[in-house]
């Protein structure tokens, strides 16, 4: 066991889900949490205001989804180290996690047993993975990231923060206010990311967002 207390931030947008979470770091007896968050935007502020070692994010999350906040930490805070905590366990989603810069996957079936596993593998150095996810599934996926594209590949961090909001059913005007953009500015880019994936409405826009991850059916 670790003699420092690892400090651990909570990213998940149900709070009956978090709370069990907290519970079974709490019976690990050398994990604090100093934090949670409901969804990827919050998840990174706190990340620099709480500055945790370790953060235990959720994929789904409305507003900025668990991969691209996990991008976005890997960018702007590159010492912590993020572990992915969710339901899918399909190759496409555990490929983007480990390419945004994941160091652990959780699937949350066997989170219980597993968590603190995890954070004091990754405290190491080391990547987790769930065992329900194949080792050589995982090293396939690493050796061919160049090899295959993610689909989202094509947009910059802010295009692909504005497609999952239109695709969520945000009005123009909504999204300029959670961006803090001008409502000018999102048409701008709501105009270019049309053009450069081809699509021309915004069912389109949903379905290419639900194909490459960004939402769910849920």
């Amino acid at each position: 066991m670790m003699e420092h207390m690892v400090r651990v931030l909570l990213a998940d947008d149900h709070g009956l889900v978090r709370a069990g979470i907290r519970a079974l770091l709490q019976d690990l007896g050398n994990v604090e949490v100093v934090g949670e968050a409901a969804d990827g935007r919050s998840a990174i502020e706190m990340v620099g205001q709480l500055r945790p070692e370790v953060v235990l994010m959720d994929i789904s999350m409305k507003g900025l989804n668990g991969i691209e906040a996990t991008s976005q930490m890997q960018k702007h805070h590159p010492g912590v180290r993020v572990v992915i905590l969710s339901m899918h366990t399909t190759e496409e989603h555990v490929a983007q996690a480990l390419r945004a810069g994941a160091k652990g996957y959780i699937v949350k079936d066997g989170a219980t047993e597993e968590l603190g596993t995890a954070i004091d593998t990754v405290m190491r150095g080391e990547r987790y993975v769930s065992p329900g996810v194949s080792r050589t599934v995982v090293d396939r996926l690493l050796q061919d990231a160049s090899a295959e594209p993610n689909p989202l590949s094509l947009l910059t961090p802010r295009q692909k923060e504005i497609l999952q909001l239109i695709a969520e059913g945000r009005s123009t005007k909504e999204i300029a206010h959670v961006l803090g953009l001008s409502i000018k500015t999102v048409e701008t880019h709501r105009a270019q990311l049309m053009q450069r994936l081809s699509i021309r409405d915004v069912p389109g826009l949903v379905r290419y967002a639900l194909r490459a991850g960004l939402i769910t059916n849920d």
